[in-house]
C-alpha cells in the first residue's frame, strides 16, 4: 500500500519533472524558447491550484480507489500527448491535462491512507508517500534521462506512459473497493478554506513559493555564480531531493498530536537558515551544499507535516477536500514564486533573490505559528 501511495505522488508530477530533465533535448526537436519551456510549470501548477478544490470533493465522493485508478490514467494520458507533441501548443496542453493528477493526488492519497492505515502508522506512511514526489524528480533525472540518450526524448516519456498505465491496473488491483459514490458523499462544503484549512493553506503558499524558488534556480545559481560546472549544479539537486525524502519521512513520523502544530514553524525557521547558507555559498562554496540539505529536510519537510496535520484533525468526510484546499495554497506558491525569483535573477541579482526566498519562508513561519497560539488559546476556551 505504501509503494503504491508513492507511486502515485511521484507520477502525479512526472510529466514536469520529464520536462526539466529532458528540456535540453525538447527545446531544440520542438522549436521552443527557455520562456516557453518555464511557463510549462505555471500552466501545471496553475492548473493543478485552480483544481484542487473541486478534485478534493470529487474524492470524497468517490472514494480513493476510483480516484488514484483515474489518477493513473490521466497521467499516462498527458505523458503520452507530452511524447507525440510536434510544438508548444499541443506541450501546453499536455501539461495543463497534467495539472488534474496533480490536484488529486492529496487527497486521494490521503484519503486512502485514513481508510487502510491504522491510526499509530499514519505519520510514517504519510512521510513515505510524501516522499513520492522527490522519488519521481530522481526517476526522471537519471533512469528515464539515461534511456533518452538511447531511444530519445519521446521514447523515454511513451515508456514513463507505459508504466503509468501498468499503476493503474496495480491500483484497481491492490485497492480496497470504495463505498457507492451516493453514500460516499461528503457533508455540503464550501470551497473556500476555513479555520485550521485557511491557515495550513496560507502557510503553504509562502512555503511553496519559497521552495519553487530553490528547486527552478539553484543550479543556475551553481553555474552562474559558483563557477559549477553543469553536472556539479544539478547534484546540488540531487542532494536536495535526497534530503528531501529523507527528511519528510523523519519528520513525519514524530509529528504526532500536540507536536505537529508547532514543527510547522519551527521547519520554515530552519528554512530561513538553509536560505542563509545558499546564498553564503557565494562567499564558500561549501555552504551552498551544506544549504541544499538544509533546504531538503527543512523547508520540503513542512508539506509532508501539513498533510500529517490535515489527516489529524479533518472533520469525518472531510479529509479530501480539506487535502486539497491545502494543496492549492501549495500549488499557487509553486506558480508564482519561481516568476518573481527570475525576476531578480534575470539581472543576476541572486542575492536580492534568496533574500526573497528567505522572507517567504520567514512568513510562512509567522503564519504556522500564529495559528498555533490561536488554536491553543480557542482550545483553552472551549475547555473552560
Amino acid at each position: 500500500m505504501t509503494a503504491l501511495l508513492t507511486c502515485a505522488m511521484a507520477f502525479s508530477m512526472m510529466q514536469l519533472f520529464l520536462i526539466g530533465a529532458l528540456g535540453p533535448r525538447m527545446v531544440g526537436a520542438l522549436d521552443l524558447s527557455p520562456a516557453v519551456l518555464g511557463l510549462t510549470a505555471t500552466v501545471g501548477f496553475g492548473t493543478a491550484a485552480v483544481l484542487s478544490p473541486s478534485g478534493g470533493r470529487m474524492v470524497d465522493r468517490i472514494g480513493p480507489r476510483r480516484t488514484l485508478v483515474f489518477l493513473f490514467l490521466v497521467s499516462a494520458l498527458a505523458l503520452a500527448l507530452i511524447g507525440a507533441a510536434p510544438g508548444a501548443g499541443l506541450l501546453l496542453g499536455a501539461v495543463a491535462l497534467g495539472g488534474i493528477p496533480q490536484a488529486l493526488a492529496n487527497p486521494a492519497t490521503n484519503k486512502a491512507i485514513l481508510a487502510t492505515v491504522r491510526p499509530d502508522r499514519r505519520g510514517a506512511v504519510t512521510g513515505l508517500k510524501q516522499s513520492g514526489v522527490q522519488l519521481g524528480a530522481f526517476a526522471a533525472g537519471l533512469p528515464l534521462a539515461a534511456l533518452a540518450g538511447g531511444v530519445g526524448w519521446r521514447g523515454a516519456v511513451w515508456t514513463a506512459a507505459g508504466v503509468a498505465l501498468l499503476a493503474g491496473v496495480w491500483a484497481f488491483r491492490a485497492l480496497p473497493a470504495d463505498p457507492p459514490a451516493a453514500s460516499a458523499a461528503p457533508a455540503p462544503a464550501s470551497y473556500v478554506p476555513r479555520g485550521m484549512v485557511a491557515w495550513l493553506a496560507g502557510f503553504s503558499l509562502f512555503l511553496g513559493a519559497g521552495i519553487a524558488s530553490v528547486n527552478t534556480y539553484l543550479a543556475l545559481y551553481g553555474v552562474d555564480r559558483l563557477g559549477m560546472g553543469p553536472t556539479l549544479a544539478g547534484g546540488l539537486v540531487a542532494v536536495l531531493g535526497v534530503a528531501g525524502v529523507l527528511g519528510r519521512i523523519g519528520w513525519s513520523k514524530v509529528a504526532g498530536p500536540g507536536r505537529a502544530e508547532w514543527l510547522l514553524g519551527l521547519l520554515a525557521c530552519g528554512a530561513v537558515g538553509a536560505v542563509a547558507l545558499l546564498a553564503g555559498g557565494a562567499l564558500a562554496v561549501p555552504l551552498v551544499w551544506a544549504g541544499a540539505v538544509a533546504i531538503g529536510v527543512f523547508a520540503v519537510s513542512g508539506n509532508a507535516v501539513s498533510m500529517v496535520l490535515v489527516m489529524q484533525r479533518a472533520v469525518p468526510g472531510r479529509a479530501g477536500t480539506d487535502s486539497a484546499l491545502v494543496a492549492a495554497g501549495f500549488f499557487a506558491g509553486f506558480a508564482v514564486g519561481p516568476p518573481l525569483f527570475g525576476l531578480l535573477a534575470g539581472d543576476g541579482r541572486y542575492g536580492a533573490g534568496w533574500s526573497l526566498v528567505a522572507a517567504e519562508f520567514a512568513v510562512a513561519g509567522a503564519v504556522a505559528f500564529l495559528w498555533c497560539v490561536r488554536d491553543r488559546r480557542a482550545r483553552a476556551g472551549r475547555a473552560a
